[in-house]
């Protein structure tokens, strides 16, 4: 029998991130907005919480707690108080989850303990490619082996932190047998050309980046997992269900701030939740979150209990798309004209929420 009732250190990993969420980040989010730019603290408030330092082995110091529904669960929380926010503090998780998912125990032993460290690593991963119709099972990025050395060419669009990157995690194309790997590439490498930041509609306060490869080149050992490589297919089912997760904790936030506005608003002597158009508005809000947040559970419970969890992955990704676009319009509705105002987070909400869509690989649980 499925149960979705948090264990007692799962609550408390929720509480701790709505409390981030609520006190650390919703208060500076309109700024960060503005000036494209999180507080450093604030981002190391996030980190310190510790949730991708517990997906480590415990061999490597780490809790070794990697769990589908955990993950949904956290980043849930963490989507309520910002996305920009979140994808920031979570980005060294698109290196260590994989990492230690698929690296070899060379690769694990190297690499795992610099996420156990006070900062965050200064590492990310790059999969998103520029185009209208991107295909994940369709990467223009091209890996050539040739003995001991790898050359990868292409481009990757939208990497988050690229610039003060160390380490890159790239998805490319086998050239040969158009398998799709991951690499560890140095970002001194030469042939790896990080563009200027992008202007992006939503998640403004993350500093994302388009990188070049051209003809960089890598050792053969730098192929995550090595001969064996990655199940790609289960990483981007697990990218799937954190991009629907942080959907659900935005829509979440949205619908509340528009139920509590519309509380307080009084128009012709009563508020304007009693107004049956509003009130109507409100339930299907509240019925959007709800289903997303239970497709969701209900594909991180699947994973962790050893069923493939694709397809209901990929099915709360595609709900929680439609959900959070119209959660988020309809809290822009409720507050009216101030709705369009910027001082009000739900224009900000609504924004974001356009991204969840396009996003794909800038989260994993």
């Amino acid at each position: 029998m499925i149960s979705f009732t948090p264990t007692d250190e799962q609550q408390q990993l929720i509480d701790t991130i709505r409390r981030y969420s609520k006190t650390d980040v919703q208060p500076i989010a309109h700024d960060a907005d503005e000036n494209e730019r999180i507080p450093a603290d604030v981002i190391a408030s996030g980190w310190q919480i510790g949730l991708t330092a517990s997906a480590i082995p415990e061999e490597l110091g780490g809790l070794g707690e990697m769990s589908a529904l955990t993950g949904v669960l956290a980043l849930e929380a963490f989507g309520y108080g910002d996305l920009a926010t979140a994808l920031h503090v979570l980005t060294p998780a698109l290196f260590a989850l994989p990492l230690v998912l698929y690296g070899t125990a060379e690769q694990r032993a190297a690499r795992a303990p610099q996420f156990l460290d006070e900062t965050p690593p200064r590492v990310t991963a790059a999969l998103l490619e520029p185009g209208v119709f991107f295909d994940a099972h369709d990467l223009k990025t091209t890996a050539a082996h040739d003995g001991d050395t790898v050359t990868l060419n292409g481009t990757k669009a939208v990497v988050p932190l690229a610039a003060s990157a160390e380490t890159l995690l790239v998805y490319a194309r086998e050239s040969v047998s158009g398998r799709i790997d991951a690499y560890i590439v140095d970002a001194q490498t030469p042939g790896v050309e990080i563009g200027a930041r992008e202007k992006l509609m939503g998640v403004r306060a993350l500093p994302t980046y388009r990188v070049n490869f051209n003809g960089a080149r890598v050792d053969a050992a730098c192929k995550l997992g090595g001969a064996v490589g990655i199940n790609y297919d289960a990483l981007l089912s697990r990218g799937r269900l954190a991009l629907a997760a942080l959907a659900v904790g935005m829509a979440s936030a949205a619908f509340e701030y528009a139920r509590d506005y519309a509380k307080q608003r009084v128009q012709f002597g009563v508020p304007i939740a009693q107004k049956q158009a509003v009130a109507f508005m409100l339930a299907e809000m509240a019925i959007e979150v709800d289903a997303a947040r239970l497709m969701a559970w209900d594909a991180a419970w699947r994973i962790d209990n050893g069923e493939d969890g694709a397809r209901e992955a990929y099915l709360a990704k595609e709900y929680a798309d439609k959900a959070v676009m119209q959660v988020t319009d309809s809290a822009v509705q409720v507050l009216g004209g101030y709705g369009f105002i910027r001082e009000y987070p739900v224009e900000r909400y609504l924004r974001n929420a356009r991204g969840i869509a396009a996003l794909e690989g800038l989260a994993v649980l």
